[in-house]
């Protein structure tokens, strides 16, 4: 029996759920973009007063959308007005976060994190849908590494303040989320071709979209960390 037409279908398939992930995941980051910018002029006095006295509402909110993220998720692989709304509360939330990356950084030293970023992770998210390999040793590694930078991090802002060791981790954050950025795409392509047809293909495609675009925010501040410290 000829299997072709059965390989064709999933090719096909699989290249409309990538072309739906990263169609969402650059919306959000071109959506942020837009928050950002206006963060950084029209709304410039209300998003000072929040940044500036707003930091533990800012966390609230944060975590607010990261457990509704977690605990949301199979509600919104079943509905993608759900997911659709996740990712772009998230966009909204990190483009206010970003709007003081436009107050503080020229725009060659923004575009020059932009086009770093999105660099690197076209490569790694190129490799991710490419590879054969199974990655997911690979993205517990990444995922503990993460977990130790952040807790390292976190003792830097608080007790350190060095500045030595935010440029350091920044080289090292860009090494885990070009990693992650290729695990995140493999992950979930292997995720549509194993589920595609139990779970709604456009909310998953838009929760690999918020994996992303959580990937490519990343890369684009570290780098921006490591372009800004080259000018100062």
């Amino acid at each position: 029996m000829d299997q072709r037409p059965n390989v064709i279908n999933t090719e096909i398939g699989l290249n409309r759920f990538l072309t739906k992930m990263y169609g969402w995941m650059a919306a959000a980051v071109a959506f942020s973009g837009v928050i950002a910018y206006l963060g950084a002029t029209i709304w410039r006095p209300a998003v000072m007063t929040f940044l500036s006295q707003g930091r533990m509402s800012i966390w609230v909110i944060f975590i607010a959308l990261f457990l509704f993220m977690i605990f949301g998720q199979k509600a919104a692989l079943q509905n993608p007005t759900v997911s659709f709304l996740m990712l772009f509360a998230f966009s909204a939330f990190f483009g206010i976060t970003l709007s003081s990356v436009f107050m503080l950084y020229s725009t060659a030293t923004i575009a020059g994190a932009f086009f770093s970023a999105a660099s690197v992770f076209i490569v790694m998210s190129v490799m991710g849908v490419t590879t054969k390999r199974d990655l997911s040793r690979i993205g517990n590694h990444l995922i503990a590494a993460l977990i130790a930078m952040v807790v390292v991090s976190v003792i830097n802002l608080f007790f350190l303040h060095s500045s030595a060791v935010t440029f350091f981790f920044s080289i090292i954050g860009i090494v885990i989320f070009a990693g992650l950025s290729m695990y995140d795409t493999a992950t979930m392509k292997r995720l549509y071709l194993n589920y595609g047809d139990q779970v709604s293909e456009t909310g998953l495609a838009i929760q690999g979209a918020f994996s992303l675009y959580l990937d490519f925010i990343n890369l684009f501040q570290y780098f921006l960390t490591i372009f800004g410290w080259n000018r100062d």
